[in-house]
């Protein structure tokens, strides 16, 4: 490990934020045997969980998630995919009516009883003595055999059966690229208990929120079988993991049919794994004493793809450091297997067989959530932007750095995918609970590119050092905790001097948009307007004929702030503050040369849903 873990846990008065003195925050150190029936695509497991009540409340029940069970005909998973409007394409099959047309059916409601996933709990106790458990869908519910005072640690031990479901989100069998084993969401896991109560929703297939802790599991599996996933292996002399002949599979002994394969992951809150008889294991061993791991089909047809990812994937970390803060375990798998692209601690699982370009993308959003849910371990069920969005930020910065024509703005795509669902009226805030979204396309918009935009818009506030400031501070302060939304915030202020409570609010508790429109310029004088709710400060380029430039700033008051001037070149005037209540804005031009061209936001940073109106052609 190359950054100390320790984490001082202040058991304190109970507070919302994590810079707060009182922050607490549980633990839950894992201990697993599992064994795994590759036949039968069934295991069955021991499990020795020591959790640690850092809290101010005595608990009196805990509560695990068993994922598998969302995999049945009936459950909650099922019944949310047959009624939203647009189900993801992955979870249906499409078939044709007599007539022509086209009905989407749940694959999850045809699973037969040797498809399906399920997690049964047996032989729960505490300290040794049996407590009770209901099963509750894809929640097991425990009433303790005895409370657990605040500060105190108790041991829970259970035995799990469990059958992998065939394929269909996230986690499964023989997944689409013919990957027998993506291991995902499949053991009893602690639910987290933290500042605002248990966080116990139903898994519908969208995101997660885990406690921190240490899992030490081996998993015994047929010996063709190479496995990858989260945490260190232990024994790699025995499983053959750290052989460098790139691409030749280790011999393994004919008089033991079976393997142990013993991880070790600490400061973690979550653990996956995925296991083929065809992986290739490559490796690349970073400066840094970070290395990265390849698993990928042997397949002829994707090995090019494969090859050429591996230093890109490299580089990709580097700026991720260089970013945000530095990687701090000592390995990244990169796996190929799963239905898309999922973050894991210590590794992604990824579909493989697509070009280079996008599978590169893909393993830089994947692996950015290393920094974004498995460092910074936000709620994703209930601020799903902190993480998809932050994730998809520095995606697109190190993809643009990446490329041979690097552009001024790589985020336009995510600008015109938000500024597209503000105006289509299907638009619901980011407070909203991630399984709540009356559509996958408005979760999936809100959360990635309007997530990603509270912090392109922080370029436009406060400018890009600042920004850059923001996530190395928030990333030192707040790793290996659960950070809200508030955090981010208030480290912003902390590094900027500016207020942006009034920005976190419209953005992320509303549906408010950016409207400023240019009014009018008539006597040498500009008008503008603001038609949208939302208050912004305004930057304005005016275009002269002799080919000169000028800029004026607007600050908003509320912000009690006047940033940098992003361009140096262009002189700039600061003018007198904008308040929200007032709706328009006149300013004159002293510029004696005639002008061609006026500009709200030359730089395209803010996300104003109307900017047809943003320029004024002087004829």
């Amino acid at each position: 490990m190359r950054l100390p873990f320790a984490l001082s846990l202040l058991i304190g008065t109970l507070f919302c934020n994590a810079q707060n003195k009182g922050y607490w925050q549980q633990k839950a150190d894992y201990k697993m045997e599992v064994s795994v029936d590759t036949k039968n695509y069934q295991y069955k497991g021991k499990q020795t969980l020591v959790y640690t009540n850092n809290s101010n409340d005595t608990l009196k029940k805990v509560f695990y998630h068993l994922f598998n069970n969302a995999f049945q005909p009936g459950s909650e998973m099922d019944f949310r995919n047959q009624n939203i409007v647009d189900p993801d394409a992955r979870m249906v099959t499409k078939t044709k009516t007599e007539d022509g047309k086209e009905v989407k059916e749940s694959r999850i409601a045809n699973l037969k009883p040797n498809e399906i996933g399920y997690l049964k709990i047996s032989n729960f106790k505490q300290d040794g003595k049996i407590s009770a458990t209901k099963e509750v869908g894809t929640i097991l519910e425990v009433t303790l055999s005895k409370p657990i005072l605040p500060g105190k640690k108790t041991t829970f031990t259970l035995d799990f059966d469990g059958q992998v479901p065939v394929q269909i989100r996230r986690s499964g069998r023989n997944n689409s690229e013919g990957v027998e084993f993506s291991m995902t969401q499949w053991y009893p896991k602690m639910c987290e208990f933290d500042f605002e109560g248990w966080n116990t929703s139903p898994y519908l297939g969208r995101e997660f929120h885990g406690v921190w802790g240490n899992y030490d599991v081996k998993i015994t599996i047929d010996a063709a079988y190479i496995l990858g996933g989260t945490g260190n292996i232990k024994n790699n002399n025995e499983v053959g993991f750290g052989y460098e002949d790139k691409g030749k599979k280790v011999t393994k002994n004919p008089n033991n049919p079976s393997l142990t394969w013993h991880f070790i992951a600490p400061n973690v809150h979550d653990f996956a794994w995925a296991a083929d008889k065809e992986y290739i294991h490559d490796k690349l061993v970073r400066s840094d004493g970070v290395t990265l791991h390849f698993l990928y089909k042997n397949n002829p047809k994707i090995f090019d793809v494969w090859k050429k990812a591996q230093p890109l994937t490299s580089k990709i970390m580097d700026y991720f450091n260089s970013y945000v803060g530095n990687y701090p375990y000592k390995q990244y798998s990169v796996i190929q297997g799963g239905d898309g692209g999922m973050e894991y601690a210590m590794c992604t699982l990824v579909l493989g067989e697509g070009k280079l370009d996008g599978f590169v993308g893909l393993i830089a959003h994947e692996m950015g959530h290393s920094w974004f849910q498995h460092v910074l371990a936000s709620n994703e069920s209930k601020h799903g932007w902190m993480d998809e969005g932050f994730a998809s930020f520095i995606e697109d910065l190190a993809v643009n750095e990446l490329s041979v024509k690097k552009v001024e703005n790589p985020f336009l795509s995510s600008y015109k995918g938000y500024i597209a669902l503000a105006n289509s009226g299907k638009e619901q805030p980011l407070t909203t609970h991630s399984d709540r979204f009356d559509e996958n396309k408005s979760y999936s918009v809100g959360s990635y590119s309007k997530g990603e935009l509270f912090l392109t818009q922080l370029i436009y506030l406060i400018g890009k050092e600042n920004t850059m400031k923001t996530l190395k501070r928030y990333y030192s302060e707040f790793k290996f905790k659960h950070p809200t939304p508030n955090d981010i915030k208030r480290t912003a202020e902390r590094v900027s001097g500016a207020q942006l409570d009034w920005y976190l609010t419209d953005w992320t508790k509303t549906t408010n948009t950016i409207d400023y429109a240019i009014k009018s310029f008539e006597n040498n004088t500009i008008t503008l307007e603001r038609i949208g709710r939302m208050p912004m400060p305004i930057d304005i380029l005016v275009e002269y004929t002799d080919g000169s430039k000028e800029s004026f700033y607007i600050p908003l008051q509320m912000m009690h702030f006047v940033k940098e001037n992003p361009n140096a070149n262009i002189k700039r005037t600061v003018l007198k503050d904008w308040t929200w209540a007032q709706p328009s804005y006149s300013f004159p031009i002293s510029n004696q040369s005639s002008v061609k061209k006026i500009t709200i936001d030359p730089s395209g940073f803010l996300a104003d849903v109307k900017p047809e109106n943003n320029t004024l052609e002087v004829k």
